[in-house]
């Protein structure tokens, strides 16, 4: 376990993995604050300190809108003087076996390089939509009762609370989004300058309805100039709405911003409406990127905590060589109102490893697929098509912020 008194020595092993640049004091002092340390673990070679990993207390929204308990493996590094030493798997190791003694089913990551997790288990689970608009020629076709909503400008840490809450209320309506514990709501208004890149300092502008809040946006302008004239570009920070118009309203007033002619957003979910509403999209330049690496630590608790959109009876043959303790066969019985998962010496249905239930965990990777690429073997005929769709999430899941 991480002593308090040395994490600050951990700290600068983990910036120095990742290049070592320094932070401000803003944002060092915010991580220092919801670091949990006695979840953090270190590792020692002598008096030196040469590895580093953690893992924050959140709860992750799951098919069916329930709140399971998710550690959130963070601020992971190896020394580069130690590497190939088996450091890695060592940490792994002794977290995997805490978070199962501390009872959590799932454990979730953002992954630096995506091939380091999954022999650890950790299989891509969410992934982002990162986009760059052209709205000088890209025009937005709003719902109606979108000219119904008020926007107005407000200062970002007058409204942190405001927006917080605001956040809170979408957190049940998607799989992936995590509910936040006090100290996160800061996160999104540090302000380094080697964040700012030319851009401006952080903006924020509420959308309301009939004198309640139901929306914010916060984003940065980068002015730019040309002899042609302005061609400044919009950087999208966050954004969330209760309600579709709300939503559309924030995202109109982006599109109209003035000396502006393009709107950057990264990681944002898949089946976002405004690119349905979009004149055109090939002028939004639209990329896919990996978001959260899930990893199943009690297979039958985590199965059992997430509701299926059809009805799913199937036996389950899992291979966890890390987590061995999942192995074995297991019948999940599901559909919209719950499920139960227990062990079972029936004949199997299926067989997959739980990188594959990982994946396919939060219904935004189909087991179908995954089968057809050869990760998942159908041992009954017609299994696979059945579980794919009981699995599959009619919203996309979505991770709106690395930790």
């Amino acid at each position: 376990m991480l002593r308090p008194e040395d994490w600050d020595r951990w700290y600068d092993v983990l910036l120095r993995a990742f290049g070592g640049v320094a932070e401000s004091a803003e944002e060092r002092g915010l991580w220092r604050r919801i670091t949990p340390c006695e979840r953090s673990i270190g590792a020692w070679d002598g008096e030196e300190l040469v590895g580093t990993a953690g893992a924050f207390d959140f709860r992750l929204t799951v098919p069916g809108g329930a709140s399971v308990p998710t550690a959130g493996v963070t601020m992971v590094s190896v020394s580069a003087t130690h590497r190939r030493r088996g450091l890695l798997t060592s940490m792994m190791r002794r977290q995997l076996d805490d978070l199962r003694a501390w009872g959590g089913p799932l454990a979730a990551l953002t992954a630096s390089e995506p091939m380091i997790y999954g022999r650890f288990g950790y299989a891509a689970a969410t992934f982002g939509l990162h986009a760059e608009i052209d709205t000088s020629r890209v025009r937005l076709s709003v719902p109606a009762g979108t000219d119904g909503v008020r926007l107005r400008y407000v200062d970002p840490r007058a409204a942190l609370d405001t927006c917080e809450e605001v956040y809170a209320g979408t957190v049940a309506g998607r799989p992936g989004l995590l509910a936040r514990r006090p100290g996160w709501e800061g996160l999104g208004l540090v302000d380094a300058e080697a964040e700012q890149d030319g851009a401006s300092p952080v903006h924020c502008v509420l959308a309301e309805r009939e004198g309640r809040v139901t929306g914010f946006a916060r984003y940065r302008v980068r002015p730019q100039y040309t002899d042609t004239g302005h061609n400044g570009q919009v950087l999208l920070q966050d954004l969330a709405g209760l309600d579709p118009v709300s939503e559309a309203a924030l995202w109109r007033f982006l599109f109209g911003i003035d000396l502006t002619t393009s709107l950057k957003v990264r990681g944002r979910p898949l089946d976002e409406a405004w690119q349905y509403q979009v004149s055109d999209v090939r002028r939004c330049e639209l990329k896919v990127r990996d978001q959260l690496y899930v990893r199943l630590v009690d297979v039958g608790a985590a199965l059992q905590a997430r509701t299926y959109q059809a009805p799913v009876d199937v036996v389950l043959e899992v291979e966890d060589a890390f987590c061995p303790w999942n192995s074995g066969r297991w019948r999940l019985s599901g559909d919209p109102k719950g499920a139960v998962c227990e062990r079972t010496a029936d004949p199997a249905d299926l067989a997959l490893s739980v990188r594959e239930l990982g994946a396919a965990y939060l219904g935004g990777v189909s087991l179908a697929a995954l089968g057809a690429g050869g990760r998942v073997r159908e041992l009954r005929e017609g299994a696979l098509a059945s579980a794919a769709v009981g699995f599959g999430s009619p919203v996309a899941p979505w991770l709106p912020h690395g930790f």
